[in-house]
C-alpha cells in the first residue's frame, strides 16, 4: 500500500535521533501495518532469528529485534500495540521496553490502534535501553496525548548500582492466573528460576490476583482490529497509499476504492479491518466492542488493586520460545495467542519490558517486567536486577561476526 511513498516530514521519535546525533542506518522489516506476530506478513517477507536457521524472530517487530541481536545495531526503535517490542526481545535474547503510554510521542507513526500504540527502545542491555529511551522522551504539543513530564532517571536506575544492591524490602509479584498452563516447559522453568534467584538476593515474592488477565486477550482482539478499522480507512487510493484503477466495469470513487483496498492490503489487514469493522457494527457495538472496554477498565482497575501490594509484576514474556517460520501461520489462534502476557500493560497504558533471563534448548527467554504508569525508572531498576542475575549467554547470540562479511 506505501511501496514508494516518502514522508513529507519526520516523527518526532526520528527528529529526537537526529537532534541526539544517532546515525540513522536504515530501515527494519515488520509485519505490513505492525499486524502480525512473526514478520510472516510483511510484503518483503520474513525477517529471520539469527539464533536458528528457519527461526521467526517474533513480531511485529522482528526486523528491529533481529538486527540488534545479529549485532547489526546496537540500539533499533519497535512500536508496541499488545507485544510487538516484547515478544521479539524474549524471542531473540534482546531489551525491549514499551514505555508508559504518552511518554514517547507518537506522531508521525503510522497508527495501527491508537489507544495502544507505543514507540520503545530495542537494545541489547538494559542500561542501552534506558538510554535510548531518555532520548526519546519528551513533550510534543503535536501529539494530544503526550505526557506533559518525561521520563527521566531511567540510566541512572539501570546502572550498576542498581544491579548490585541489596533487594531487600522489593516486592514482585506474580500473577495467580498465569499458571503453567500454556507456556513451555523450558519457558516456565526460566522463569521460574528467575523468581527464586531474586528471592535468594532478598526480594519477597507475592502472589496477586488479576482475574481479568485471562480476558484481556479476547478484548485486546476486539478493541485492537476495531481501531484498526478506523485507522486504516485513510489508505484508499484517495488521501494515503497507492491507487489501483479497475480494469472492468464503471470507473467511480467506490470500484477505485474496492480495487485499490482488496489488491494493496495483505490478508491479515484485511481480516483485521473485517473484524473491527463487525465489533463496531450497528446491532454488535455493545455485545463486542462495549463489553471489550469494559474487560478493559477491569485490567486497569486489577493492575492498580496489585501495585497497592507489590512493587512490580512478573510475568514469562512469552508463551514459547522462537518458533519455526510457517509453524504457526495457518493457526491463527496460535498465532495470536503469542500476546497472551503482553496486551494487559498496553489496555492499561503502564509501562513493561522485556530482559533476557535465560535459555531452553538453545534458545533465549525472556521475562517481563510491568511497573506501574509512570513509574518506568522503577521497571528499569527490576530489569536490571535480573539482567544481572541471569546467564548471560541468554543475550549473547552465538553467530560469527566478520568484518569482511
Amino acid at each position: 500500500m506505501l511501496e514508494g511513498w516518502i514522508a513529507p516530514y519526520d516523527a518526532t521519535v526520528v527528529k529526537n535521533i537526529k537532534e541526539a546525533r544517532l546515525p540513522i542506518v536504515g530501515h527494519t522489516n515488520m509485519d505490513e501495518f505492525a499486524m502480525g506476530s512473526s514478520t510472516e506478513t510483511s510484503a518483503f517477507g520474513p525477517s529471520v532469528n539469527p539464533w536458528g536457521e528457519g527461526l521467526t524472530p517474533g513480531g511485529s517487530g522482528g526486523g528491529s529485534s533481529a538486527a540488534v541481536a545479529s549485532y547489526m545495531v546496537p540500539w533499533a526503535l519497535g512500536s508496541d500495540t499488545g507485544g510487538s517490542i516484547r515478544q521479539p526481545g524474549s524471542l531473540t535474547g534482546t531489551v525491549g521496553a514499551k514505555p508508559t503510554y504518552g511518554n514517547v510521542s507518537r506522531y508521525g507513526v503510522v497508527a495501527m490502534a491508537s489507544s495502544l500504540d507505543q514507540v520503545g527502545p530495542v537494545a541489547r542491555t538494559v542500561a542501552d535501553a534506558a538510554a535510548l529511551q531518555e532520548i526519546l522522551s519528551t513533550h510534543d504539543s503535536l501529539d494530544s496525548t503526550s505526557l506533559p513530564t518525561p521520563a527521566n532517571g531511567l540510566l541512572d536506575a539501570s546502572g550498576e548500582g542498581a544491579q548490585t544492591e541489596d533487594l531487600n524490602g522489593l516486592r514482585l509479584g506474580v500473577v495467580k492466573e498465569m499458571g503453567s498452563d500454556g507456556f513451555d516447559s523450558g519457558v516456565q522453568g526460566v522463569f521460574d528460576e528467575t523468581v527464586e534467584a531474586l528471592k535468594a538476593r532478598g526480594a519477597e515474592i507475592v502472589e496477586v490476583s488479576l482475574p481479568s488477565f485471562e480476558m484481556a486477550i479476547a478484548a485486546y482482539y476486539l478493541i485492537m482490529p476495531a481501531e484498526v478499522s478506523s485507522n486504516m480507512a485513510r489508505f484508499d487510493g484517495v488521501r494515503y497509499g497507492n491507487r489501483v484503477e479497475p480494469t472492468e466495469g464503471p470507473v467511480t470513487a467506490e470500484t477505485m476504492m474496492r480495487e485499490t483496498r482488496g489488491k494493496m492490503f495483505g490478508p491479515e489487514v484485511k481480516r483485521r479491518i473485517i473484524l473491527g469493522t463487525y465489533a463496531l457494527s450497528a446491532g454488535r457495538y455493545d455485545e463486542f466492542y462495549g463489553s471489550a472496554l469494559k474487560v478493559r477498565t477491569l485490567v486497569q482497575r486489577d493492575l492498580a488493586e496489585a501495585f497497592s501490594q507489590v512493587d512490580a509484576i512478573l510475568t514469562p514474556t512469552s508463551p514459547t520460545t522462537a518458533f519455526k517460520l510457517g509453524e504457526q501461520s495457518e493457526d491463527l489462534m496460535a498465532m495470536y495467542m503469542n500476546d497472551m502476557t503482553t496486551t494487559p500493560a498496553n489496555l492499561a497504558g503502564v509501562p513493561a519490558m522485556t530482559v533476557p533471563a535465560g535459555l531452553s534448548e538453545s534458545l533465549p527467554v525472556g521475562v517481563q517486567v510491568i511497573a506501574p504508569a509512570h513509574e518506568d525508572a522503577r521497571m528499569y531498576k527490576v530489569a536490571a536486577i535480573i539482567e544481572a542475575l541471569a546467564d548471560p549467554s541468554a543475550r549473547e547470540c552465538p553467530i560469527d561476526v566478520r568484518e569482511d562479511a
